[in-house]
């Protein structure tokens, strides 16, 4: 005994250990993982030591590990995890429960008084039960959180040969149930003999067994030890559950669905029933992009739901073991705002090229030709201002809406289109096919529990992002008034079937409409053409009315540039190709100027900006006066925010930290091109709209004292009368005439070329 030390038994291997049994037994496997806990470091620092130290010092009983840390610690144990993680995970939150208690009860009270034995047998035994229960009832099972560096898969890749293995896959959460607590220690008491029993029951889904029907239930029979001499007379199902003595633990359940860059086109995006318990619970909100790490597993639906009574048919689930948030709100990619050195490096160089706004809008649809304005207005919505949050709390929105009105024809869904594709975050929608709880939030109920859920629409998934409206005017009135508080404060309230709640949505707008007789007709003010509220115009920073002009020359090089693009064919003066930026490249670096760069107003910007906003509001009453009608394009204070947040949008492009005077000129020039030329649009044939209307309203008067109720005369013979010799203008006879049948005051018939007189 002289190599030993005094009173301890050791035992020697005479056959050498079979490596199979050694390395697979669970109690093996658990003194590895156990080790790995307290032996990993990296240099001088033990990571999940200390890590799990701190956490229990703040009561939390949870541990977040590395699956590479595992193994580069030992390489069979991850492959293990990898493959068999329903076994191992329970092997490791014991593991990581024993390492606690050593960590917190380095020496016991048993210890001590055995090496000054001062106790016998029965009492070292009885006090080492006491001792490992209350050690026991002071630490729970530890949770482990499984980070891991694995290639994410979507939800449609998805088959029979994942099931059961530790998977990873990014999307967006829809709906989140209410936190339910599940038993994991139940009390059983035998109605009729009173016997106590405890059951742990296996870890399933939202009260369903993760087995098979028999793991779900209770015992059918009770099985105790009777009497001496007496006869068990215990019913069937005699268990009832003692709740104050069982122990729960938070468990709720998600969707995840696909994001919607992932779907592709014709496709439903999928769908997967999330579970998480303990400290994975409360960590998201529907519409939170994540990256989910589980296990995927199956569970028996309840008899009746989808699997048609099939026994053998399951419904698939991911069993939570980790959840990244995407919290950059700047970039659809699973990577979040990661950018390399190499990147940064690049896009710094690239903020400082000369030219680099014009050169930015030129690569925005490059095949559109022309619309430089709208192209650089696109830019300025895709980088977005900068938000802000006063001292009282009030918050100022950062992003830029844009509203394109014109002529069908002049490519607005396809320049939609190119949005949604190099905006990080976008949602493409038609406003025709989308209600006001398809683009807000919409409330379901739950087919298993019950209960009401939200279920977030588009202007929630784009959070953070730009969503794209086409046929903007097709919207029913109510669906567009949904949209309205989502566009200036940003944020969707729901009061709805007992559920009431705010929802963000801080997404920019792009909206395209076709005016309302279908194209911009000039012969009417603004307010005619445009068929939309005062309330929902001001909240649009920028209005381009697009119209499909004739110019011959214009049309030549038009038709050239579609052609030269149908034959799949440079342009012949290369300028169009020459400044483009890839859409990848741009996507990433729209993502990088919004999280790194925040302009503010410089002094001389702002005041630029305010002597130039009193001038427009000048130039709007004029337009006004002269045309004896309030402007259906109203510029408030909303617009002069809208400059604002343009001007820090083209300093954003550049990196550049405040918003010089040069910014601001372009912001004003931009403005004036859109909005305020949407304003003004209404001097026809030299005329202003107040003269064209005294005009109109002398002719009225004309044709009515000249054609008695129930006479008719020809077309041609007004356009004789009035415009050959008079001085009206051909356009204010049709004006009028077109107004008079409106009011059912004539009539028309044979194409237009016989005019009757109906009403008054």
């Amino acid at each position: 005994m002289s190599g030993f030390d005094a009173n301890r038994v050791y035992a020697v291997n005479v056959l050498p250990p079979d490596p199979q049994v050694a390395n697979d037994s669970p109690s093996a496997t658990q003194q590895q993982l156990q080790e790995f806990i307290m032996a990993f470091r990296v240099g001088e620092e033990f990571i999940y030591r200390d890590r799990l130290r701190a956490n229990l010092l703040l009561r939390h009983y949870m541990l977040e590990v590395d699956l590479r840390h595992v193994g580069l610690y030992n390489e069979e144990l991850a492959h293990s995890i990898q493959d068999r993680p329903g076994d191992v995970i329970p092997l490791f939150e014991q593991a990581a429960t024993r390492a606690a208690r050593q960590i917190l009860y380095p020496l016991s009270k048993v210890q001590s008084r055995t090496q000054g034995g001062t106790l016998d047998a029965d009492d070292e035994e009885n006090e080492t039960f006491r001792e490992e229960d209350r050690k026991k009832d002071a630490i729970p099972v530890v949770q482990i959180m499984l980070r891991t560096g694995m290639n994410m898969m979507n939800l449609r890749e998805l088959s029979a040969n994942n099931i059961s293995r530790v998977i990873r896959t990014p999307g967006i959460i829809i709906q989140t149930s209410t936190l339910s607590s599940r038993a994991t220690k139940l009390h059983l008491q035998c109605r009729s003999c009173y016997s106590v029993k405890v059951v742990y029951p296996s870890a399933g889904i939202g009260g369903l067994s993760g087995g098979g029907d028999k793991g779900s239930g209770l015992p059918r029979l009770c099985d105790a030890p009777a009497p001496d001499g007496q006869k068990k007379e215990c019913p069937m199902d005699p268990y009832i559950i003692m709740h104050d003595k069982c122990t729960f633990v938070d468990s709720q359940t998600m969707k995840l669905q696909e994001a919607p860059d992932m779907v592709p086109v014709g496709e439903l995006p999928r769908r997967l029933l999330v579970f998480g318990d303990r400290y994975l619970t409360s960590r998201v909100v529907p519409g939170s992009r994540v990256i989910a790490t589980g296990i995927f597993s199956t569970f028996q639906p309840p008899k009746g739901k989808s699997s048609g009574g099939a026994p053998a048919l399951r419904q698939p689930y991911l069993r939570l073991l980790h959840l990244e948030l995407d919290t950059s709100l700047s970039n659809a990619s699973p990577f979040g705002a990661r950018f390399s050195a190499e990147e940064e490096e690049e896009f710094e160089e690239l903020s400082r090229t000369p030219g680099l706004y014009e050169k930015f809008a030129k690569s925005v649809a490059p095949s559109i030709f022309g619309s430089a304005d709208i192209k650089k207005a696109i830019t300025c919505l895709l980088f977005g201002g900068s938000k802000k949050v006063l001292p009282d709390g009030m918050r100022l929105r950062g992003d830029i809406n844009v509203l394109l009105l014109g002529d069908p024809g002049t490519a607005k869904s396809q320049l939609l289109k190119f949005v949604e594709k190099v905006a990080p975050i976008a949602v493409y929608t038609s406003g025709k096919g989308s209600s006001a709880a398809g683009l807000t939030a919409s409330v379901q109920r739950d087919s298993v529990s019950r209960e009401f859920y939200l279920e977030g629409g588009a202007m929630v998934l784009a959070d953070g992002g730009v969503v794209c409206i086409d046929e903007f005017d097709k919207m029913r009135d109510e669906d567009r008034v949904a949209i309205h508080e989502a566009m200036e404060q940003q944020t969707i309230s729901i009061a709805k079937a007992g559920i009431t709640t705010i929802l963000n949505s801080r997404t920019s707008v792009l909206a395209a409409a076709n005016p309302v007789f279908g194209r911009y007709d000039e012969g009417r003010s603004p307010g005619e053409n445009i068929d939309f509220q005062t309330t929902i115009l001001s909240r649009f920073d920028m209005i381009f009315i697009v119209k499909d002009e004739h110019n011959e020359s214009r049309d030549r090089m038009i038709a050239k540039h579609v052609m030269n693009i149908h034959m799949n064919r440079a342009h012949e003066n290369g300028e169009e190709t020459a400044g483009e930026i890839d859409i990848d490249k741009m996507k990433r670096y729209i993502s990088y100027c919004k999280t790194k760069c925040a302009p503010r107003l410089s002094a001389e910007a702002s005041e630029i900006l305010s002597s130039h906003f009193v001038s427009l509001r000048k130039q709007v009453q004029q337009v006004e006066r002269d045309n004896n009608e309030r402007s259906s394009i109203p510029i408030t204070i909303r617009q002069l925010e809208a400059i604002i947040r343009i001007s820090e949008s083209i300093a954003k492009i550049t990196l550049t930290p405040s918003v010089q005077p040069h910014h601001v000129e372009e912001a004003i020039r931009l403005f004036k091109f859109s909005t305020m030329d949407a304003v003004s649009t209404g001097s026809i044939d030299g005329m202003s709209r107040g003269e064209l209307n005294d005009e109109i309203q002398r002719i009225e008067n004309e044709v009515k004292r000249r054609l008695p109720i129930g006479w008719s005369t020809s077309y041609q013979a007004l356009v004789k009368e009035f415009v050959n010799n008079q001085v009206y203008s051909q356009h204010a006879l049709e004006r009028t005439l077109y107004i008079l049948e409106k009011r059912e005051v004539i009539r028309f018939s044979g194409q237009k070329k016989v005019v009757h007189r109906i009403g008054v």
